[in-house]
């Protein structure tokens, strides 16, 4: 698989470079937005890792171009402010998956192989879609709304959140602190179990069976899965 490095920090590319080379994968860089452009037209990478401030053109302006321009290539941008706008934005962008500045390259790599399991490449990604659906269930992103064929299903604020995360991250174990950071913020005074007692409502909203579940899987001291599939809805 070849992936695409856009970055313009030398310490980031020197870093990063040889680790994604050991784990397996074709590493090419960029350094501004322009020669991003150029690289992902003559390289076709399968993901594009993509810095958000860089010279030129910056990430988003980058991610904008390939998407106005029906090029899919999957993006994981690496933003430098974990606020919930930031990676909002990125994401309307058209982004499919987001880290926030300094990353674990484990978990990187991790994000790299969990965005080619999810959908056909070159097509519209699922994380710039308005509406998402599985079975019976869809949620309106913009909205903020659920449902379950056409009937409007109630959840709260943080619940709404925790099942469009996991939906749009469908397939993957996604830990209860990488919920509590991405969807509460660490500086928001909240334990793990504020993500439990979110599961256990959309568990209790949905009908769920734990023991057999449709979409919301326990995995045990490791988090959460989304087992359903997720398409983009119209």
């Amino acid at each position: 698989m070849k992936i695409l490095l856009a970055d313009d920090e030398q310490a980031i590319t020197t870093e990063l470079v040889p680790f994604l080379r050991r784990s397996g994968f074709e590493v090419q860089v960029a350094h501004d937005g322009e020669e991003t452009l150029r690289k992902v037209q003559s390289l076709r990478p399968d993901v594009l890792v993509l810095d958000i401030v860089m010279p030129l053109l910056d990430g988003r302006e980058v991610c904008r171009r390939l998407r106005t321009s029906s090029n899919w290539t999957p993006v994981i941008m690496l933003t430098h402010v974990g606020s919930a706008g930031e990676r909002a934005m990125s994401l309307e962008e058209g982004a499919d998956d987001y880290l926030n500045k300094p990353f674990d390259p484990f978990e990187l790599v991790a994000r790299i192989k969990a965005v080619l399991r999810r959908g056909a490449p070159r097509t519209q990604s699922i994380a710039a879609a308005h509406r998402l659906s599985s079975g019976d269930l869809a949620i309106d992103r913009p909205s903020r709304r659920a449902f379950r064929g056409k009937r409007e299903i109630a959840l709260t604020g943080k619940g709404f959140a925790v099942l469009e995360y996991l939906m749009l991250h469908h397939g993957e174990v996604v830990a209860r602190e990488r919920l509590l950071d991405e969807i509460w913020g660490w500086d928001y005074p909240a334990a793990t179990r504020a993500v439990d007692v979110r599961i256990a409502e959309i568990r209790r909203v949905l009908g769920e069976d734990v023991e057999h579940p449709s979409y919301l899987e326990t995995i045990v001291g490791e988090g959460y899965r989304f087992v359903g599939t997720v398409d983009i809805a119209g």
